[in-house]
């Protein structure tokens, strides 16, 4: 019941948001919305901390953009483009990361993250320390001009919807139970003969994919891809979010990047005294609502049930 109401005020909230925001402001924080829900799917389904969704990110940026800007790709197929390089990165990182557990899977994706970003530092078509600049948005199945800041909202919406929908539909099915009882108790899942290393293996590709497709989009809504999008530090901000929001729960993830995000945004005149702001809060959020917003709401909600 609750997570319907939250969809239906959710879908209302991303209907109207151009129209009282300014839209690119908005799709950016949707961009990072469905970059946490991805994450979230590893971390708060599985129960794996990931230090390196950075490179998915990063990685579909720079694909999507060049192969846009580079080789004249339609901005759907560019996205697509970049998304299945995240999903190949994903394959990859994931092959190799999965086999170990708690901070050593940390650290390996972690170090898997710095190889991608060196490679958008040094590689020529990157551009450097510049970035990758003057993606265009370009039309939309030939008809739909995405230079409209309008018809730009409701295309990176609609993706956002997509991801989402993908992230719920694996949640609450076999798969995603499964993936449950890995994160309670792994053995237990083995012992019932489950190839526990195949499951986590999947869940980590989907969660790049999905990583991936955010930041796809992201640099088809600003027209570039910075090496701040590859770095660890968005790793680190992405991590924040899902805590804040709400760990291993549906909306979580998303309200925790609108918060994040809001606050950035707002404080963003303090200069570098935003960090330390934002720590604290993420200290008081995890002292006071340990379950994250939405996590302490349902519990509320089921009590009162």
């Amino acid at each position: 019941m609750m997570n319907r109401i939250l969809f239906a005020l959710m879908l209302i909230a991303g209907l109207t948001a151009p129209f009282y925001a300014y839209p690119v402001f908005v799709m950016d924080l949707l961009c990072f919305a469905l970059f946490a829900c991805a994450f979230n799917l590893l971390l708060g389904y599985v129960g794996l901390l990931s230090f390196g969704h950075a490179a998915f990110f990063g990685g579909g940026a720079y694909i999507a953009g060049y192969a846009i800007k580079a080789w004249g790709f339609p901005p759907l197929v560019g996205i697509l483009t970049g998304t299945g390089f995240a999903l190949i990165l994903g394959i990859g990182f994931g092959y190799l990361a999965i086999r170990r557990q708690g901070i050593y899977f940390a650290m390996v994706t972690l170090a898997l993250a710095q190889i991608i970003y060196f490679m958008a530092l040094q590689l020529p078509f990157t551009g450097g320390e510049n970035g990758l600049q003057g993606v265009p948005r370009g039309m939309l199945f030939g008809f739909i001009d995405l230079n409209s800041s309008l018809a730009m909202y409701y295309f990176v919406f609609t993706i956002f919807l997509v991801g989402f929908g993908i992230i719920y539909r694996t949640i609450h099915s076999p798969f995603g139970e499964v993936l449950q009882a890995i994160r309670e108790n792994e053995d237990r899942a083995l012992s019932l003969g489950y190839d526990v290393n195949r499951f986590k293996l999947f869940a980590f590709v989907i969660s790049a994919t999905l990583a991936g497709l955010a930041g796809a989009t992201k640099a088809v809504v600003f027209q570039f891809a910075s090496l701040t999008s590859a770095h660890w530090q968005t790793s680190g901000e992405v991590i924040l979010m899902t805590l804040v929001g709400g760990l291993g729960t549906v909306f979580g993830p998303v309200l925790g990047a609108l918060t994040v995000g809001a606050l950035s945004h707002e404080l963003s005149s303090y200069g570098s005294w935003v960090q330390v702001i934002l720590g604290t809060i993420f200290v008081i959020c995890v002292m006071v609502f340990r379950r994250g917003i939405i996590g302490e709401l349902e519990r509320q909600f089921q009590k009162r049930r």
